[in-house]
């Protein structure tokens, strides 16, 4: 049997009336679409209930899948320990979704953090479900830094661990929307938040989850959002099916977006594999970039792939242009893989005895040894988006005045360190944030006394 039930609730704690002390009124639409989709849950007595929170144990690359046989949980930090919560998790479905999204190469499981006390994005559903139904077991599974159609292919994990189960399961996605709706609101107003909002719900209103793929990374970070990936297993649960959906409400007075969505799952319809169709979308861009990249770019490429192949240094070609192997110059190379840095090193001086030479030893260093990822692997490299920046001359400044975020790029040094930021950053909007992260780069305290250079760079893509 497939998933009987799938719903996208949001989790704000205040909608509990201990906690919210008469706010929670000013949400009442949504307070009352809760209600009815836990009268819906108990209508349909599932003998588990998946959740889906953006609040338990958080790996960058890694879905953590609750493991133990119980879970406790109050909500003592939000001022009302009397309501408490235990539950007992479904441990043979735990070890079939863990089972198959090892088998298709998708890092998830229940290694890692052990705990089993609850987060609140977990009770805040399970507050209203358990005032209609109570007879079910758990499975709680967190999100992770992984990409977004890692997220929607390990839904479709999900719903083939069901199937084989063949028990009767609902899924519930946890997941606020925006938390930048409002300037009086806790975070701020972004213009970015109601533009997410808008086709978020749009897409849960009427099923078209390729809307939740056209989001990139630096404008999900303006909007503040915390449920995306959430609802893109819930997309890949569904994957594949016919579904009656239904957007019960939409509230944000709080300055954060509270969505309640229904899904009714209808019948198998193979135009609605979505994450196949973003695959195709996907590569078809990729194939039209790697066609207009220049030689610069294309170096790096056939570097990368070569040391990734071979585990040996590609030899410099000759027959490449004159810039290439007679000018000197710091280097740059960044690599991208589904809208998200994957790494990024660069010489800030030349090192070596050209510009073709600096990018060959950089491309590689970019896949290999930043140490904020792992080595790319050879399954990644056709997903790869390659820039390569030319430094241009450093000149020293003595104020940020002199700086432009667009045009120049910034060197901070102070006693033996120094650290550097490229120019025309998405996100990078002055140049005091500029020289901020390079200080913080370079290991260097703002307090301390530090110099700058400013720079301009020539970017290949």
């Amino acid at each position: 049997m497939s998933l009987i039930g799938a719903f996208v609730v949001p989790h704000p704690p205040l909608i509990v009336p201990e906690i919210g002390k008469g706010e929670q009124s000013r949400i009442q639409k949504t307070i009352d679409s809760y209600k009815a989709i836990a009268k819906k849950i108990a209508l349909l007595k599932p003998e588990t209930i998946i959740i889906t929170t953006p609040h338990s144990v958080l790996y960058s690359d890694y879905i953590h899948i609750s493991p133990e046989p119980k879970a406790k949980g109050s909500f003592k930090d939000f001022g009302a320990p009397s309501i408490q919560f235990e539950v007992d998790y479904d441990e043979t479905l735990i070890k079939m979704i863990s089972s198959l999204a090892t088998s298709k190469n998708i890092a998830a499981g229940t290694k890692g953090e052990k705990s089993t006390v609850l987060d609140h994005a977990t009770m805040v559903p399970l507050y209203f479900v358990n005032q209609y139904y109570n007879n079910f077991k758990l499975v709680r599974i967190s999100l992770s830094g992984l990409s977004d159609s890692t997220h929607y292919q390990f839904g479709m994990c999900i719903n083939e661990a069901v199937q084989q189960s063949k028990k009767r399961v609902v899924l519930i996605s946890s997941g606020d929307l925006s938390h930048k709706l409002t300037e009086d609101g806790p975070y701020g107003f972004a213009k970015e938040g109601p533009i997410f909002d808008k086709k978020v719900t749009n897409a849960l209103s009427n099923g078209d989850f390729m809307e939740l793929f056209s989001f990139d990374e630096d404008f999900l970070e303006k909007t503040a959002e915390c449920g995306l990936r959430s609802f893109l297993m819930l997309a890949g649960a569904l994957d594949g099916k016919s579904i009656e959906s239904e957007l019960l409400s939409y509230e944000g007075p709080f300055g954060v977006g509270y969505a309640i969505a229904s899904f009714k799952i209808l019948k198998e319809d193979k135009s609605r594999q979505f994450g196949l169709l973003f695959e195709k979308q996907e590569s078809s861009k990729l194939r039209l970039l790697r066609e207009k990249e220049d030689s610069f770019v294309k170096l790096a490429r056939k570097s990368l792939e070569y040391y990734i192949h071979t585990h040996k240094k590609l030899d410099c070609p000759i027959n490449l242009e004159e810039e290439l192997l007679k000018e000197k110059a710091g280097v740059f190379v960044s690599l991208k893989m589904d809208n998200r840095l994957r790494g990024c090193i660069g010489t800030i001086y030349p090192t070596t005895k050209c510009i073709a030479y600096e990018i060959i030893q950089n491309a590689i260093s970019a896949g290999t040894q930043d140490p904020r990822f792992p080595p790319v692997l050879a399954s990644e490299l056709s997903k790869l988006v390659i820039s390569v920046d030319v430094l241009g001359k450093k000149e020293a400044i003595s104020s940020l005045e002199e700086l432009d975020v667009l045009r120049y790029g910034v060197i901070v040094s102070s006693k033996g360190k120094s650290g550097l930021l490229l120019p025309n950053l998405s996100g990078i909007t002055t140049p005091f944030m500029q020289v901020q992260i390079a200080l913080q780069k370079a290991g260097i305290n703002k307090e301390e006394s530090y110099s700058m250079e400013r720079f301009e760079v020539i970017r290949h893509h």
